[in-house]
C-alpha cells in the first residue's frame, strides 16, 4: 500500500476528477432531462474568496478524496461501494452541516425532488472517487489490495 501522503495525494486528484466527469456528467443529465435549472461547469464566483464554482467543487472534491485516500486501507468492501458511501456521507454533511452554516433549510427543505437531486449528484461523485482513486494506484498495490 502506498505511503499515506500518497494516498491522500493520489485521493485528492481523484475527487477533483470524479467532480470534473461523475458530478458534473449528472448534473448535465437531469439539466438535460428538466430535473434541475443550473448546468454543469458553473463559473459564477462563490464565496469567500469569489474563485468560480466549478474550481471550489474540485477543490471540496479533492478534500473528500484526500479522506477516502486516507481510509483506503481499512476499507473492505469493494472501492465503488466504498466511493458510494462517501457520496452518501457527503449528501448528509450537505444537509446537516453546511446548509445551515449557509442559512439553508436542513435537507433541501425536506422536499423529495431536492433531496433526490443531492443524493444523485454526490451518490455519483462518490461513486466516481471509488472508480477513479483505484486507477491512479500502481497495479500491483490495488490488486494487493482488492
Amino acid at each position: 500500500m502506498p505511503s499515506a501522503a500518497m494516498r491522500g495525494f493520489l485521493g485528492f486528484i481523484a475527487g477533483a476528477i470524479a467532480v470534473l466527469t461523475f458530478r458534473q456528467g449528472m448534473i448535465e443529465l437531469l439539466h438535460t432531462l428538466g430535473f434541475v435549472s443550473f448546468t454543469p461547469y458553473r463559473t459564477n464566483p462563490v464565496a469567500p474568496f469569489g474563485v468560480p464554482a466549478i474550481v471550489s467543487n474540485c477543490f471540496w472534491g479533492g478534500l473528500w478524496g484526500v479522506a477516502f485516500g486516507l481510509l483506503m486501507p481499512r476499507f473492505t468492501w469493494p472501492m465503488w461501494l466504498c466511493g458510494l458511501i462517501l457520496g452518501l456521507i457527503a449528501v448528509l454533511t450537505g444537509w446537516f452541516i453546511v446548509a445551515p452554516l449557509k442559512h439553508l433549510p436542513l435537507a433541501g427543505g425536506w422536499v423529495p425532488a431536492n433531496m433526490l437531486r443531492s443524493v444523485l449528484i454526490n451518490g455519483c461523485f462518490g461513486l466516481g472517487v471509488g472508480l477513479i482513486l483505484p486507477l491512479l494506484m500502481p497495479r500491483s498495490l490495488v490488486r494487493a489490495h482488492t
